[in-house]
């Protein structure tokens, strides 16, 4: 397995880095602190064609794969987790699944504008009563006339409220098949008479971040708005985690480097009793840590995102990657608010806003328990 990145994917790298650095970083602090999602960010992003980075010439995508989405999003991770999460899930949530499983139809009508960043979508899954148990699903939609009709309630959707969010698939119960829950997958375009999106959440990170609740009082949509085959949504949805899983690990990576590079910097320009913080051993070892996770975090996300472009199984190594990158992002986001001391506490230094940024990232697209869980399936301990 090839870890080196290629010319192209070097090039790549320095750009976003370079956009991250001069773009995005610059506004960070105030669009966190006014929990405002910056559309012109959103916008040069779409020129830049991160958005369609993983997809196809033919429809307005880049022709590259997971490996150039990753590099683009831990490039982003390092400055501004907000931004960098808007650009995982517009192409894993959002765009992926029309992709993957929409008729050409709707991959005509619909992906141009996604994969140039002209427009966001939102996968409503996760509920209030279904979270890690998504077969807990239950939202339902039941068929009338030529429309269906749907009804429950969603929560903690990405890209679901912001000016061009374009709709929401939503995972719903249309049926029972031998005693178990029928799932499908359905378009639901903003706008939709019975369609709210509630006010956005008071988080703790990822301010800049829109995300929102949704509820469903008989919203009806055609037909034609089911995306893949009925009954397969639950099938659908898991191997869309398992790939989306992949780019939370390349963004949990780029963030413990975001934090790495700053408490270096820090440490070497901090003076304490008349020497640098960065001559003291105790700060020597606590970065060499932050950079052998840091180190290890990558070579994760890497292996996976190779597997998965090469067409081979990838969910454990998936599950690996998300497992040991959001550990690796919290735990330097925790020793670099440390070296920092009282400043650590202050918003206004990025370490701050990584440490509140950070814990979502073992939580957010499959817990550290369900990552284990795959781990474990995939020993064979499956109860």
């Amino acid at each position: 397995m090839a870890f080196q990145l290629t010319d192209e994917e070097r090039e790549l790298a320095g750009m976003v880095r370079e956009f991250a650095d001069t773009v995005v970083a610059p506004q960070a602090y105030e669009a966190d602190r006014t929990h405002t999602l910056s559309m012109d960010v959103v916008a040069q992003m779409g020129d830049l064609g991160l958005f369609g980075l993983p997809f196809p010439e033919e429809y307005g995508g880049q022709g590259g794969d997971y490996m150039a989405l990753g590099i683009a999003i831990e490039a982003l991770g390092r400055v501004d987790q907000s931004i960098a999460i808007t650009l995982e899930a517009g192409v894993s949530l959002g765009a992926m699944p029309v992709f993957r499983f929409g008729t050409e139809a709707q991959k005509s009508e619909l992906l141009p504008d996604l994969l140039g960043g002209r427009a966001l979508a939102g996968f409503g899954l996760t509920e209030p009563e279904a979270g890690s148990d998504a077969g807990a699903t239950r939202t339902t939609a039941r068929l009338d006339g030529e429309d269906w009709v749907i009804d429950g309630s969603k929560q903690f959707i990405t890209n679901s409220g912001t000016p061009i969010t374009r709709f929401v698939t939503v995972t719903a119960v249309t049926g029972s098949i031998d005693g178990r829950k029928e799932i499908s997958t359905i378009i639901v375009p903003n706008g939709t008479p019975g369609f709210t999106v509630d006010p956005p959440y008071d988080k703790v990170g990822w301010n800049a971040s829109d995300t929102h609740p949704l509820s469903f009082d008989g919203a009806r949509v055609p037909v034609g708005n089911l995306l893949g085959e009925r009954g397969s949504g639950f099938r659908n949805f898991l191997s869309i985690l398992d790939e989306g899983r992949i780019a939370i690990a390349a963004l949990a990576t780029g963030a413990a480097e975001g934090c790495l590079e700053a408490a270096v910097d820090y440490a070497k320009s901090r003076t304490i009793f008349g020497s640098a913080l960065s001559t003291r051993q105790n700060a020597q070892f606590t970065l060499a840590r932050m950079r052998a996770r840091v180190h290890t975090a990558r070579l994760a996300w890497h292996h996976a995102a190779r597997l998965r472009d090469g067409g081979l199984p990838f969910a454990e190594q998936a599950a690996i990657a998300k497992l040991v990158s959001g550990e690796a992002a919290m735990d330097n986001a925790r020793d670099a608010t440390q070296i920092f001391g009282g400043n650590g506490f202050m918003n206004e230094f990025p370490v701050a806003r990584h440490y509140r940024d950070s814990k979502i990232l073992e939580i957010g697209e499959g817990t550290t328990e369900v990552q284990l869980l795959v781990i474990a399936r995939a020993l064979g301990l499956a109860g």
